[in-house]
């Protein structure tokens, strides 16, 4: 279902379904979690794709428009992804030590941002929130 919504996304804009745009979002399908380019490339490498990373860096932004994946970013700054799930939104916890990543779920929250956009006659479509600090671990 969601493979399909890419490729429709991408009939929208007029552009084409090329092989390496399915190698990239079969490999994006498969993974688990987040993930970031670099991962992306070594693992469709480790699988005999010639793709290059220039054509993960032009399909990315398209995978983003489309609502398949999204960006998360990083304590470093470097940019990670994630795919958009049919599950709950969450949010991130992100340990400035470490880099763990501890995804989060808060109706109280939900609840708050929805109430301030209906005070500013805002409607909101997403959002990202991201908490650093120092996970458990790294505290001790």
């Amino acid at each position: 279902m969601r493979i399909k919504k890419f490729k429709d996304y991408l009939s929208e804009k007029g552009l084409k379904t090329t092989k390496k745009r399915d190698e990239i979002l079969n490999e994006i399908s498969s993974i688990e979690g987040h993930f970031d380019l670099d991962e992306l490339f070594v693992r469709l490498k480790q699988k005999g794709s010639k793709i290059s990373r220039a054509s993960i860096y032009r399909t990315i932004p398209l995978l983003i428009e489309s609502g398949f994946i999204t960006e998360v970013e990083r304590v470093d700054r470097h940019a990670h992804y994630e795919k958009v799930s049919q599950k709950k939104h969450h949010d991130h916890m992100i340990c400035l030590k470490c880099s763990a990543v501890i995804e989060f779920y808060s109706p109280e929250l939900e609840s708050l941002q929805d109430d301030v956009c209906k005070k500013k006659g805002f409607k909101g479509v997403r959002h990202n929130l991201e908490i650093y600090g120092y996970c458990k671990k790294c505290r001790t």
